[in-house]
């Protein structure tokens, strides 16, 4: 075969090729990716918590924006857009509740501005009281403020009460929560599970407040008795509601000589 032949069938095959790959390009749709600098969901900036924070202690260093998908912004949380310079207001703020990392800040969870943190963390209608304490009168000093208690009252008894100058004793108050051993509202962060204080913050009604008051001026001895946790929600089944309502208990008579308080008759 003639050189020119050849050289010819080789541009037709060529051509016929390019051809091909022209027309399958054209068929073929092209996908166009278009970049965009928005995200494809709306942010918040929300303040939340860098690092835990106990109760009680301040926010210093533990607190940033960080941007949370505007849908799961909920009510009372704190946002750049409402309160820009919220960072720098919020930073010696005092934590009234234990505060976690990861957790959006709400102010609900803060000492609020001249309030004392104890008041703060007392309940509508609560009474904080401080009773004496010692390792002997609080199991050896494992009650831990969070813990709930019984109070126990120990006092002489002579032969008008029935004894022979010997020991009456008797549950004042049940399920009380203890609010601070000495001034520690928590467990310590190094992890000790022993308090011993000398006095125990507790947290009572007004009528509680009265009851306890008058037994630390009657009694010899006030103990605090640790109960299980499972028994926290656990209703009272009576108090000593005697000591504040002048009745004294059933079947005695109370007597008032001196500033001294006893009563004559038996126990039920």
């Amino acid at each position: 075969m003639a050189a020119s032949r050849i050289l010819i069938l080789g541009v037709a095959v060529a051509a016929a090729i390019g051809a091909g790959y022209v027309a399958k390009t054209m068929l073929v749709p092209q996908q166009i990716v278009v970049q965009s600098d928005k995200p494809s969901i709306a942010l918040k900036d929300v303040m939340v918590l860098t690092g835990d924070v106990p109760m009680g202690s301040s926010l210093e260093g533990k607190i940033a924006w960080q941007a949370w998908p505007a849908s799961n912004v909920a009510e009372g949380f704190i946002t750049r857009d409402a309160e820009g310079d919220a960072l720098e207001k919020l930073n010696t703020s005092l934590a009234r509740v234990p505060l976690y990392t990861g957790e959006p800040l709400r102010r609900s969870k803060l000492v609020g501005d001249g309030q004392s943190f104890l008041s703060s963390i007392l309940p509508a209608g609560k009474r904080a009281v401080a009773v004496q304490i010692a390792a002997d009168t609080s199991a050896g000093g494992f009650i831990l403020p969070n813990d709930y208690v019984d109070v126990i009252m120990t006092r002489r008894s002579n032969a008008q009460e029935g004894g022979a100058n010997g020991f009456t004793t008797e549950t004042i108050l049940q399920n009380i929560k203890v609010l601070a051993i000495d001034q520690t509202i928590q467990e310590d962060e190094d992890g000790k599970k022993v308090k011993v204080g000398d006095t125990a913050t507790l947290e009572l009604t007004s009528q509680q407040a009265e009851i306890i008051t008058v037994a630390q001026q009657m009694a010899d001895r006030l103990t605090l008795a640790l109960r299980s946790v499972a028994d926290a929600q656990q209703k009272a089944d009576h108090e000593a509601d005697y000591l504040v309502s002048g009745e004294g208990r059933a079947g005695t008579v109370r007597i008032i000589k001196s500033g001294e308080i006893s009563e004559v008759g038996g126990r039920k």
